[in-house]
């Protein structure tokens, strides 16, 4: 049995079902059970409705299964009240999205900067400790020249690296992305998923990362794929890429 303590992620018979009309029933989860250590990326693969996103969702506590456990660095996150929830968002994980979600009226520096008021805006870092933070966080994603650029004066993948560089600021345990290199070319991808996994290496920091793109398999430690809901591949990969951020 694995320990406890090196997990990530541990999901036990967990199920998602929504109601469709008034009487059908969709799985989007069924019985799924997993456990990811601490550490590592893994890349969750499956098609459109496979259910990654629910599972994204349920395991950063922006979604509830219907049924059974989630337990995140050991921590049962179904038995948190609503504030312990916003703390242990807050505290320990960090999201990334397809669509950037950056305020087009910051720079990126204001934007990163606002994320880390929001995560502590009582008795958290001074304006010295953020500025610190923030300008790592654009260090790691090689955006330091561009810090005070406006999202229309930047590129659809320096968007995405402001974005992830807003995730890695708070300096979170655990980052959970979605389709992050769902509206990049190619060329762009591969240096995003570099990112990714340069972050892992480097930050021992543990990255789910769902995607259509078989790139991302390249990049991973390990490559989960689902199919209606259902785990049907866990496998573990051998890498063999550059990490260098350009």
């Amino acid at each position: 049995m694995t320990n406890p303590e090196s997990l990530c992620i541990q999901t036990q018979d967990l199920w998602r079902t929504y109601r469709a009309g008034t009487a059908q029933e969709v799985h989007a989860l069924k019985s799924l059970s997993l456990e990811i250590p601490t550490g590592q990326l893994v890349a969750l693969r499956g098609r459109s409705g496979s259910g990654k996103t629910t599972l994204l969702n349920c395991i950063g506590s922006l979604d509830k299964p219907t049924k059974g456990n989630i337990k995140v660095f050991g921590q049962e996150i179904s038995a948190l009240s609503e504030n312990d929830l916003t703390h242990f968002r807050r505290s320990q994980v960090s999201f990334i999205f397809q669509s950037f979600g950056l305020n087009p009226l910051f720079t990126a520096y204001e934007n990163i900067e606002l994320i880390l008021r929001i995560v502590q805006p009582k008795g958290g870092q001074t304006s010295r400790e953020r500025k610190q933070m923030t300008l790592q966080a654009l260090d790691l994603v090689g955006m330091s020249r561009w810090q005070h650029h406006r999202p229309d004066e930047l590129s659809g993948g320096q968007q995405q690296r402001i974005a992830i560089a807003r995730a890695l600021a708070p300096l979170p345990r655990l980052i959970l992305a979605d389709e992050p290199t769902g509206d990049l070319d190619t060329n762009t991808a591969r240096e995003i998923m570099s990112i990714f996994r340069r972050i892992v290496d480097e930050q021992k920091v543990s990255l789910l990362v769902s995607s259509h793109d078989p790139l991302i398999n390249r990049y991973a430690d390990r490559v989960l794929e689902l199919r209606s809901g259902e785990l049907i591949h866990d496998t573990a990969q051998t890498k063999s890429i550059s990490t260098e951020v350009k």
